[in-house]
């Protein structure tokens, strides 16, 4: 397997964290906690009560383990691609593979994605979800004081199976979504380049960015449901699964509960996959 197509989903996957990392924070407030009333309100009070310093919580373990988690993403992507249709990478726009092979690609890698990110993504959302300010004198220090201690503290409270809370809806988010999210990717590519020709680089940014759109429309009931579970049994388990976290959050909130966080993940979403795409497919053609 090229080494090229995983350190290029490294350094792109890092490039589009730091960009919408700000962007998750206020995600992932709105849909676990309930003392926001939109996004400006919790963009406000984020900053009134935590300074610039708030949105940015919990990036530092992201950052780390983005090397890990994005490159199995666009490795496992370009090197199932491979194996289905015999071509390399350069390749690719002469004889574009089929969209069931894009398909199969994307959810191949979305799955093992999912397997790798689960105890990060869950230590992400831990983190993002403390209020308490940084650096304030008199103030109540944090549950967690980083990412390691909020690992340990986990593993020590609820267990190893503590570090996978949330993973089934993970899995089930990231799977068909990323098969998704790699179709509009190629398809709007194919639609706005001549046959056998290299995508623009304005082409790249306006499907990178329409492909993080598609796939976040897709993915955020599951996305909700993923961050409550990941937040459940921080004090006491208030859902007996995934199945129950659905049901109960519908019937205390109403279905609009399902797609809390839908417009500023698509607003996100398309400046973050944008940079991704494009820095993505710059690195594999200065190595090709």
């Amino acid at each position: 397997m090229p080494v090229e197509e995983f350190v290029a989903g490294w350094i792109s996957g890092a490039l589009g964290l730091v960009l919408g990392h700000p962007f998750d924070t206020v995600k992932v407030r709105l849909q676990t906690q309930t003392m926001y009333h939109g996004i400006i309100d919790c963009m406000v009070k984020i900053y009134r009560h935590e300074s610039l310093l708030g949105f940015f919580k919990g990036m530092s373990f992201p950052i780390a383990s983005i090397a890990v988690v994005n490159s199995v993403l666009f490795g496992v992507y370009s090197n199932t691609l491979l194996m289905l249709t015999a071509t390399s990478h350069q390749d690719r726009r002469a004889q574009p593979p089929s969209y069931v092979h894009i398909f199969m690609a994307g959810c191949t890698g979305g799955f093992l994605q999912a397997c790798c990110l689960a105890p990060f993504d869950l230590i992400k959302v831990r983190l993002q979800n403390q209020t308490e300010p940084r650096a304030k004198p008199g103030s109540p220090p944090p549950r967690y004081r980083g990412p390691v201690h909020c690992a340990a503290s986990i593993f020590r409270e609820e267990g190893p199976r503590g570090l996978f809370r949330g993973a089934w809806a993970l899995m089930l988010r990231d799977t068909p979504t990323l098969g998704i999210y790699f179709i509009t990717y190629e398809g709007l590519c194919r639609q706005c380049t001549p046959g056998g020709q290299t995508p623009s680089s304005a082409t790249v940014l306006v499907a990178g960015g329409f492909a993080g759109i598609a796939s976040w429309a897709t993915a955020t009931p599951l996305d909700v449901v993923k961050s409550r579970m990941q937040m459940d049994g921080l004090r006491r388990r208030a859902y007996q699964g995934m199945l129950d976290c659905i049901v109960s959050s519908v019937r205390q909130e109403g279905p609009g509960v399902l797609f809390r966080g839908l417009t500023i993940n698509s607003a996100r979403a398309f400046p973050v996959n944008a940079v991704t795409f494009l820095s993505y497919e710059y690195l594999l053609r200065f190595w090709g």
